[in-house]
């Protein structure tokens, strides 16, 4: 898809909410039918409940937030519930990227570690397991 570009980074909503989309039909097809009780929304920045949340103080460090019950926590009891929520925030995203291009793959980065919250993954082994692949792809 060619993405239609406002300014260096800056991309239409739309065109954001669509990587977001293609982002999810990429995924596994093995995670992609696990997907349970979970929305996932595009939202241009994060709230200041959101940071504090995850104990930030700058909204551009943020780029995508897990708000939930973890698939590996929901026990018998669980039902009748809200669904979970993933958010991906845009304009951190755009900010971080110097090229349009970039976009695209720091979404799918995004999407992939949030969902891997939504199935139990914790903070500490994400971070482990991206480090592992980042020194993999150099």
């Amino acid at each position: 898809m060619k993405a239609k570009w406002l300014g260096d980074t800056e991309m239409e909503r739309e065109k954001f909410e669509a990587l977001v989309a293609r982002a999810l039909e990429n995924l596994p097809p093995e995670f992609k039918s696990k997907l349970e009780n979970v929305d996932i929304v595009v939202e241009d920045w994060p709230t200041p409940t959101q940071l504090r949340q995850v104990k930030l103080r700058h909204p551009g460090q943020l780029l995508g937030l897990y708000q939930g019950v973890p698939q590996i926590r929901r026990g018998r009891g669980y039902g009748m519930v809200l669904p979970d929520k993933i958010s991906i925030f845009r304009k951190p995203i755009e900010a971080q990227c110097r090229f349009g291009e970039e976009i695209e793959v720091k979404i799918g980065e995004v999407v992939r570690h949030e969902i891997a919250h939504h199935f139990g993954t914790d903070e500490k082994t994400l971070r482990r397991i991206e480090g592992q692949r980042r020194k993999k792809s150099r």
